[in-house]
């Protein structure tokens, strides 16, 4: 077997890994992204490689032999971010841990130490694998050497061989270092010949071969400024070439040796792993051993019994609950079965023995049995489609994360138990499989991995309220985020009748529509084409109608939605092809999309709310997502046609917060001007007008209204000059103009955006009125752009967060009240700062006073609460 040498240019692919992903951070604050970028990269070159020997060279420091030669040499470069140099040392140790070979050299660059390493390589036939995102390397390509050169980001890479190159750039291996010499390297501050690029490079070397070549004929050079540029450079030109030159004699004190390679030790790569939260990596390094077996290996002991008969002594008072689904949906997923841990032991009940046993649905159904779960609105949903109606929930491990840092990306138990320093639980993958290899395994351990999942909820509820009563946030779970978990588990298995004949009307309406639109569309440009077809579409508008190009992509014109809004007013073509996008998108998003969902048993959408995944707060839904309805269109509108009471002469009553937000802005920011803007019940918008145009309240204007309307919404989601002045459709200078007037004239919120962005930068995140937290790590980041973010979003998310707290406690007091009264209305959905309720015609007139009640009084601000409400026979008509 020949032997393979592969060598990893550090330096580069982290750089190129650090800037081709987000900024992202572990559960610690420690940023990965490089060294996420990297690992993938590495992974992949293990599986394709099976190198035999392998190292991973890095860049002393900043001062190198080359820096005699000339001071100057990469001096215009910008200094590392600490959020990438602060990774490099943790780089290091997962090499170590991958037992991967890595070494620097002082005065010389990971170029050199590659170059020599791979010099001896050649020498002793090894096949040799340069990995860089660097073409310097180039020069070291051979027949037993190929350079691997990254691009787009790390997920592509060009293999150059002598042929390849030559392909590429119609030069030798040896002819980079006189094509560098030419052109220099503006990243190295390699300055080369000035006005000489790469083309002009390879034409010269082409006719000449080497750089001593070229100034010997300079004379043979056609063009007399590039003679006198190659004349009057010449020195630069060379030292250049010399600066370019990879060593490969360097005093390097590895040898092959020094570099073989026999495979990683898995325990501590999964563990550096788990360390770093690199989870989707964790499944690829398994190995040979089937991932159970690895897992288990690391897992401690525990005893399960496997329950045959279910009896009463098997409940004790407090016990913790898992309900185990691998399906995502779990209005229509199988319950696996049932984990179950109290202070007597650890067992496994079977969905079949516990869905059929009285004794069980008993204890369920207990509210003084307390129980502690993991997610409370799908335990209460999957157990709902039994008949059994959970009760005594007390505690909800899901939320409990959720709300000690909404920022985190995994609330599953396995990564909850490992953040708070446990270990205990294998990933679902690792018991299951993924894709096609899923498969549920033998009863033993299935029975074992659902226990232990119970286990670590029953082990880290103590942890969780600890934390959660530190950060005092007992009240927001228990008086809030719970009692909503419950409620809204109710509104999901009750579901939202459609009328779905009327889906299907306005279907074929917009199919007629968009048909007669594409007619238009052809009769304007003048032909037939594929109007969804950007490679088609963009000759015709730009080429054809001579349409100002805006902007090019490497496949054509860009024919973007917001490249066609900036050119709206050019040709009549324009406005129907947005019109034929924003109706074909309801047709397949919204008439298609709300009858795939539809259920085949309840003739009802079932949507599943979202309550822990946004980091303001704020509900969402998925299956369909009813947040995102479009209220603009009004094709888009009348798709609540379709929303309709599940009992024939009943009404749906909706109620909404008006200017919610704006009101929580007046409240926090203390602002005297706002709050008597509401407590006299002016519109906020007219008045805004007034402060920033400083006219009269009769001279406001409907156009003076709308910029302020913008203003007023674009203040509390930390909009910029640029935003505004894309919404408004005016210059940025105009736009930043209405922001300073607008905080010259509300001085209350400018000292608000100061002071709440300073508090963040003390602390690390900002809260709502409920105490729910935002985590900013990157608030005092030196990149300008992620810190300007950070500061837009200290700004925003007490306001909207605490909105979104203010409708939850409305649903939560709401849905007591309407119990209380012994009224058949229900809440079924959640919109936004919007609730809709479906109720008997004779509940109407109660309702128009109840439900205004109960919101507008759902929590005390220094400004008055105001509620809109109306009622129809569909959602559309209750606008």
């Amino acid at each position: 077997m020949t032997n393979k040498l592969v060598l990893i240019d550090g330096n580069s692919i982290a750089y190129r890994a650090f800037f081709a992903l987000p900024l992202l951070n572990n559960d610690k604050g420690v940023y990965t992204n490089a060294i996420y970028g990297f690992t993938t990269m590495l992974l992949r070159i293990l599986e394709d490689e099976k190198p035999t020997h392998l190292l991973v060279a890095f860049d002393a420091g900043k001062t190198t032999f080359r820096h005699s030669t000339y001071k100057e040499y990469k001096g215009g470069r910008q200094k590392t971010p600490s959020e990438l140099s602060e990774q490099f040392p943790l780089l290091k140790e997962l090499l170590d841990a991958f037992h991967i070979k890595h070494y620097q050299l002082p005065q010389y660059e990971a170029d050199d130490i590659i170059g020599t390493l791979s010099k001896v390589g050649e020498q002793q036939n090894y096949d040799v694998q340069i990995i860089s995102g660097d073409k310097d390397l180039l020069q070291l390509v051979s027949d037993n050497s190929v350079v691997n050169i990254t691009k787009k980001g790390l997920s592509e890479v060009d293999k150059y061989t002598p042929t390849f190159l030559h392909e590429k750039l119609e030069i030798t291996p040896e002819q980079v270092i006189d094509m560098k010499g030419l052109m220099g390297d503006s990243s190295d501050n390699i300055p080369g010949v000035p006005g000489v690029g790469e083309k002009t490079a390879i034409k010269l070397l082409k006719q000449f071969d080497t750089l001593e070549n070229l100034y010997e004929h300079l004379d043979e050079v056609s063009g007399k400024k590039l003679k006198e540029k190659l004349e009057n450079h010449q020195e630069d030109a060379f030292m250049s070439k010399q600066l370019v030159t990879i060593d490969r004699q360097s005093p390097i004190e590895i040898g092959l040796d020094d570099v073989q390679y026999n495979g990683f030790d898995q325990q501590k790569v999964r563990a550096i792993f788990k360390d770093l939260g690199f989870q989707s990596l964790l499944t690829r390094v398994t190995g040979g051993e089937s991932e159970e077996e690895v897992e288990l290996q690391e897992l401690p002991d525990i005893e399960v019994t496997i329950v045959e008969e279910v009896t009463k002594d098997l409940f004790a008072e407090v016990q913790a609950l898992e309900i185990e689904m691998l399906e995502e949906n779990y209005h229509t997923g199988q319950i696996q079965g049932f984990g179950l841990v109290n202070q007597h032991g650890k067992y496994f009940i079977s969905t079949d023995l516990a869905v059929k046993s009285d004794t069980f649905k008993q204890w369920a159904e207990d509210k003084n049995s307390e129980k502690w779960v993991f997610d409370a609105k799908k335990a209460l949903v999957s157990l709902l489609r039994y008949g059994i109606k959970l009760r005594g929930i007390t505690f909800d491990l899901l939320l409990s994360s959720y709300i000690i840092d909404p920022s985190e990306n995994h609330h599953d138990i396995p990564a909850i138990s490992h953040r708070m320093g446990e270990q205990g639980v294998s990933f679902d993958e690792e018991v299951y499989g993924k894709g096609a290899k899923m498969k549920v395994p033998e009863q033993e351990a299935l029975a074992e991995h659902i226990v232990r999942k119970a286990n670590m909820i029953y082990i880290l509820k103590e942890k969780a309220e600890k934390e959660l009563e530190d950060n005092q946030q007992l009240e927001l779970i228990n008086e809030l985020e719970m009692p909503l978990a419950l409620i809204l588990g109710e509104m999901e298995h009750t579901g939202i009748a459609i009328d779905t004949e009327q889906i299907q009307r306005m279907g074929d309406e917009l199919q007629s529509r968009l048909k007669g639109l594409e007619s238009e569309i052809y009769e304007l440009a003048g032909e037939t084409f594929n109007v969804n077809s950007p490679k088609q579409l963009g000759p015709i508008l730009f080429k054809k109608l001579g349409l100002p190009v805006l902007k090019k992509t490497k496949t054509g014109y860009s024919t973007s939605a917001d490249i066609l809004e900036q050119l709206q007013d050019q040709h009549e073509i324009i406005p129907k092809l947005l019109l034929y996008r924003q109706l074909g998108k309801l047709q397949s998003t919204y008439i298609e999309g709300l009858l795939k969902v539809v259920n085949k048993d309840t003739h009802k959408i079932h949507t599943r709310f979202n309550q822990a995944l946004t980091q303001t707060g704020r509900l969402s839904s998925t299956e369909p997502n009813l947040q995102n309805i479009p209220i603009r269109l009004e094709e888009g509108k009348k798709i609540r046609q379709a929303f309709i009471p599940s009992t024939e002469g009943w009404y749906i009553f909706a109620a909404d917060y008006s200017q919610i937000e704006l009101r929580v802005l007046a409240h926090i920011a203390q602002d005297e001007k706002l709050i008597e803007a509401f407590n006299q019940d002016m519109d906020i918008h007219t008045r805004t007008a007034m402060e920033v145009f400083h006219v009269d309240k009769e001279e406001v204007t409907a156009n003076m209204r709308r910029h302020a309307k913008a203003v007023n919404f674009g203040i509390v989601y930390g909009i910029s000059d640029y935003g505004l002045s894309q919404s408004l459709n005016i210059t940025r200078k105009e736009a930043q103009k209405f922001i300073d007037r607008y905080l010259d004239s509300y001085p209350g919120v400018r000292e608000y955006m100061d002071e709440i962005v300073q508090q963040a930068k003390q602390v690390g995140y900002v809260t709502t009125i409920m105490n729910r937290r935002r985590y900013l790590p990157e608030i005092t980041s030196r990149n300008f752009n992620r810190r300007s973010f950070a500061e837009r979003t200290a700004m925003n998310t007490p306001i909207q967060g605490s909105a979104a707290d203010i409708i939850k406690k409305a649903m939560i007091d709401l849905r007591y009240r309407l119990a209380d009264e012994n009224l058949e209305a229900q809440i079924i959905l959640q919109v936004h700062d919007e609730l809709i309720i479906e109720a008997p015609e004779k509940e109407i007139e109660i309702l128009a006073k109840l439900v205004p009640e109960v919101m507008e009084s759902a929590v005390q601000l220094d400004v008055p609460i105001k509620v809109d409400y109306a009622y129809g026979k569909t959602w559309y008509d209750a606008k």
